[in-house]
C-alpha cells in the first residue's frame, strides 16, 4: 500500500527519553513512565499500559477557589508505562520548560498537558478587581515541562514598554508583570449611542517580561457580565 499519508513525517515520532514531545505541530506526544496531567477529553490515541484518572477539586482551598471564580477546566491524571497521544480542536501545541525560579501565569484554557512535577494555584490578575469583573489566570512554578495551545502562530512580545493586550488574545505571561486593566475606548457620543470598537478594555502589562498572544479571540460565553469576563481567563483547571 502506498500514499503520501505514509510518509516519514506523519509516522509516530520515537524516543528512548520519557516525558513530553511535540508529535506534529498540532498534536503532543507523552512517552509516559510514572504520571502527568492533561485536559480531560484531550487523549486521542495511546499505546501501552496507562490509566486515566479525573481529579477532583485538588484541595478544599483549590474547591473553594473555583466556586468563587467560575467553571474551571477539569483535569486527568495520566498514570502507567506507555505512549498517549494529546490534542486540543487542531489547535498549535508549544512545550514550554520550567525552571526553578520561574512562574508562568497562563490562561487556564490554554494548558493542555503539564508535569505532575509543576504547582499551580488560581490567582486575580493585578488590577483586574470585582469592578472589571475579575479576572483568573493559573500560576504555575517548578520544574518540569508544561504544553500549551494556541488557536493560529502567537507571536511573543518582550515587555519592556507598557503594553497592552486583548484579554482574550492574551495566552500566557511573565509571572513577575505587573498587570492592569485598562479602558482602551474612548467614551463619546458614539458610544452612548451603542457604538462600539469592539475595544473596551486591555490588560495593561509592566515590568521586565513576556506576553504571548495568540491571533485570535475567544467567543464570548452566554451567561453573566462576569462569565463573559472571565471566558478563557479563568485557569482553574478544576473538575
Amino acid at each position: 500500500m502506498r500514499s503520501a499519508l505514509f510518509s516519514a513525517e506523519n509516522l509516530e515520532k520515537e524516543s528512548a527519553q520519557p516525558g513530553m514531545r511535540l508529535q506534529n505541530s498540532k498534536m503532543l506526544k507523552i512517552e509516559l513512565n510514572g504520571e502527568a496531567m492533561a485536559r480531560v477529553g484531550s487523549m486521542v490515541a495511546y499505546q501501552g499500559q496507562v490509566q486515566f484518572q479525573a481529579l477532583g477539586s485538588g484541595g478544599i482551598g483549590k474547591f473553594i477557589k473555583q466556586r468563587l471564580t467560575g467553571e474551571g477546566v477539569p483535569l486527568m491524571k495520566l498514570s502507567g508505562h506507555g505512549d498517549v497521544f494529546l490534542a486540543e480542536l487542531a489547535k498549535d501545541v508549544h512545550i514550554i520548560d520550567l525552571e526553578p525560579g520561574d512562574a508562568l501565569s497562563i490562561n487556564g484554557s490554554s494548558v493542555l498537558a503539564f508535569d505532575s512535577s509543576l504547582s499551580y494555584d488560581i490567582k486575580m490578575v493585578g488590577g483586574a478587581g470585582m469592578a472589571s469583573s475579575g479576572l483568573f489566570n493559573c500560576v504555575f512554578s517548578g520544574h518540569g515541562r508544561i504544553a500549551i495551545t494556541t488557536k493560529g502562530t502567537p507571536v511573543v512580545l518582550n515587555v519592556d514598554a507598557p503594553t497592552y493586550v486583548d484579554p482574550q488574545a492574551a495566552v500566557c505571561w511573565s509571572a513577575n508583570l505587573q498587570t492592569g486593566y485598562h479602558r482602551a475606548e474612548q467614551l463619546g457620543l458614539g458610544t452612548l449611542l451603542g457604538r462600539s470598537t469592539g475595544e473596551a478594555f486591555t490588560m495593561s502589562f509592566a515590568g521586565q517580561g513576556f506576553v504571548v498572544v495568540q491571533p485570535s479571540e475567544e467567543p464570548p460565553v452566554q451567561g453573566s457580565g462576569t462569565q463573559q469576563q472571565q471566558q478563557g481567563l479563568l485557569g482553574g483547571l478544576l473538575s
